[in-house]
């Protein structure tokens, strides 16, 4: 399974944790330059895994706001 399936198919919370101990990772140094660039990547689409699931979540309050049974 790649990396971008890893990510898709976590949770909010998983996918933000995992960024943050990333850009922990990359803030400390001590790295390769092959190692920060593979965190880097797997930082970008952790990123974009978190973002999907705010955007959900938006689109869900934005359609709850306007449904007039809610």
């Amino acid at each position: 399974m790649t990396d971008e399936k890893k990510a898709e198919q976590l949770s909010y919370e998983q996918a933000r944790a995992e960024l943050a101990s990333v850009v922990e990772r990359l803030e400390t140094g001590g790295t390769t330059l092959e190692e920060s660039l593979a965190l880097w990547e797997r930082g970008e689409k952790l990123a974009e895994t978190c973002q999907r699931w705010l955007d959900g979540a938006r689109a869900r309050i934005d359609a709850a706001r306007q449904d007039p049974t809610s």
